[in-house]
């Protein structure tokens, strides 16, 4: 059976608009939220607006590959970002995110069974499978993140 529609379902679920797991998603969390509440510093805790922007390097890096193009993203890079100063900046980021999101989810689904257990671009990174699985469990962590700190943010106000 191919599962790939089914990982593409669960990415979307955390992403776009789904409650299982998290009872929340991306999207909940940031599409009416502000530029000032997405950059304000909780201790040493990253912002809300770094935490997306590092989901978001990811999901188009792989992206990428699925759509043909080679892996460049670097973990080194992952949270190297210039700060957004403007609201505009910040919805327009967001944009992007939902955008890319979508094709990525659109693209998983579209895989053929026989890459599951392919090497994906190396065979130092594992296969097809083992990424997108990992990718989805690596939104749900700074998902949570991001709940957590929109609810010390709030605590505060």
């Amino acid at each position: 059976m191919n599962c790939f529609p089914q990982l593409a379902a669960r990415f979307r679920e955390v992403l776009l608009d789904g409650t299982f797991i998290a009872n929340t998603n991306y999207y909940a969390q940031l599409h009416d939220s502000s530029l000032a509440l997405a950059n304000t510093k909780v201790g040493s805790l990253n912002t809300i607006a770094l935490l997306a922007q590092h989901i978001h390097y990811y999901i188009n890096g792989v992206k990428q590959v699925f759509e043909g193009g080679p892996l460049v993203i670097e973990d080194r890079y992952s949270f190297d970002f210039p700060p957004m100063t403007t609201q505009e900046q910040w919805d327009t980021f967001l944009q992007v995110f939902w955008k890319d999101a979508a094709t990525f989810e659109e693209l998983v689904q579209q895989l053929p069974e026989e890459k599951l257990s392919l090497p994906f671009v190396e065979i130092k990174y594992g296969s097809y499978y083992r990424n997108i699985d990992a990718m989805i469990e690596h939104c749900y962590y700074h998902l949570g993140q991001i709940v957590l700190i929109k609810k010390l943010l709030q605590d505060k106000a």
